[in-house]
């Protein structure tokens, strides 16, 4: 069996909103100033923080989870990575303990030491007991210490300090600093592309690093991270291969349609597929294509010139009464309707594709691990939207919840209409690589 040695870190928190990205950001882009391989993976469904760790790091990001992308897949992807880098760094999801499986999960399986990082804005002695509990909670899980973040002064991060039970977890403290901060909204952080001082924000970010005893380990230091990844037992291949050898599929990519995996883009050249990419927004037709993805995003925060764009409409109904294929999936599929509201009331008239409304809320409308089962296969993913829709169309399939977790209400709908059933949208985000047949059957004409 091959194994290849790495140094690995999983950067993981108490909970959401501590700090995780851009710690993980700042150790990323430090070791690549520095001319080290860095390769970084997302823990969980994400589509957001991997902009900014691709950048810092400045290599693609794919996701590890131990549900949705696999075991095998993820043993696959540390291996493959761990022969190209110098080190990897893994963001967690949530608390180090939340979900399931859990980011915590995760590193007891592949054996990654955990960093923990906590705001310690609002505490002092408090912080102890947290970081006691994240390493002990767990037995046998690897724990490389404990970092603080926004910190307010010298003063504040000695009595943090103090106030571990071992010192030698002590990783050091960043202050609070306004210039490393990464903005963020409703679904998360703003796209590195959005602003223009994204990398500034990324070296300020290290510099900081750079003066705990987190950012000074060396190559050398690294060292006390390496773990063995070994290549997973190969699994024969669904029949994926080339069944969408000569389609091209045209794939919406820009500040609209941003919620894009990697892995998926890779899945679909595996199968065959040539992707272009256009932009909903600046272009005015399709580029020539047998299929379209319209993947998930903010279209409602762009609505106004996505109606505008007379041409693009003209395009995409043109694609659809030929009856190509169209897969949409969550944003993509809002942009179909006829009417996005959004969430201060305005009205806007979009493609019309689809029959309906759909309309933005103030709370999360459906969160959550699902899957999606069709003839080809069952395709893992997720849901994460703000927004309802209103339609006429009657579901020709839903999701169902991960296995062990329960939907509150009903599963997504999986929508299916337009000439010989060519249109399939869908709030579903799916990860691909799951079921590459299947996934391959949303390209195609017909019932999936």
């Amino acid at each position: 069996m091959s194994v290849t040695r790495c140094p690995a870190i999983l950067i993981a928190a108490p909970a959401s909103g501590q700090g995780k990205t851009t710690v993980a950001c700042a150790l990323a882009r430090l070791h690549a100033r520095q001319g080290r391989r860095v390769r970084v993976f997302k823990c969980g469904p994400d589509f957001l923080d991997p902009y900014w760790l691709t950048l810092a790091s400045g290599a693609p990001v794919h996701q590890l989870d131990l549900w949705m992308t696999g075991e095998t897949d993820c043993a696959q992807r540390l291996h493959d990575a761990a022969q190209q880098a110098d080190l990897i760094i893994v963001e967690g999801v949530m608390g180090l303990f939340d979900g399931q499986p859990s980011a915590a999960d995760l590193a007891q399986r592949f054996g990654l030491h955990v960093l923990a990082v906590i705001d310690a804005s609002a505490m002092a002695g408090t912080f102890g007991a947290l970081a006691w509990g994240l390493q002990d909670y767990r037995q046998d899980l690897p724990f490389a210490g404990v970092l603080a973040n926004r910190v307010a002064s010298e003063g504040h991060a000695l009595m943090l300090k103090d106030g571990l039970r071992d010192p030698a977890q002590w990783q050091g403290a960043l202050m609070r600093n306004a210039d490393f901060t990464l903005p963020e909204r409703h679904l998360g952080l703003v796209m590195d592309g959005e602003i223009g001082d994204a990398m500034a924000r990324l070296d300020a970010a290290a510099d900081a690093l750079a003066a705990t005893p987190l950012g000074q380990m060396d190559g050398v230091a690294l060292q006390a991270w390496t773990v063995d990844f070994e290549a997973p037992h190969r699994v024969e291949e669904d029949g994926a291969a080339d069944v969408l050898r000569g389609c091209t599929i045209a794939v919406a990519r820009d500040a609209a349609f941003c919620f894009l995996y990697a892995a998926n883009l890779d899945c679909l050249r595996a199968t065959g597929a040539q992707l272009v990419f256009f932009s909903p927004l600046a272009d005015s037709a399709l580029p020539a294509c047998d299929a379209l993805w319209l993947p998930g995003g903010y279209p409602e925060l762009h609505a106004e010139v996505l109606a505008a764009n007379s041409g693009m409409k003209k395009s995409i109904m043109a694609h659809v009464s030929a009856g190509k294929p169209v897969w949409a999936e969550c944003g993509g599929m809002m942009a179909l309707f006829d009417t996005l509201v959004t969430v201060e009331g305005v009205s806007h008239a979009m493609w019309g594709v689809l029959p309906g409304q759909v309309t933005m809320q103030q709370r999360l409308a459906a969160l959550g691990p699902q899957q999606l089962e069709l003839p080809g296969g069952v395709l893992r993913g997720h849901t994460f939207h703000y927004s309802t829709c209103t339609t006429p169309l009657e579901p020709a399939t839903r999701t169902r919840a991960a296995p062990g977790r329960t939907l509150r209400g009903e599963g997504e709908a999986l929508y299916v209409d337009g000439p010989a059933a060519c249109v399939k949208a869908s709030y579903f985000h799916a990860w691909f690589a799951s079921s590459p047949a299947a996934a391959a059957r949303l390209f195609s004409k017909g019932q999936p």
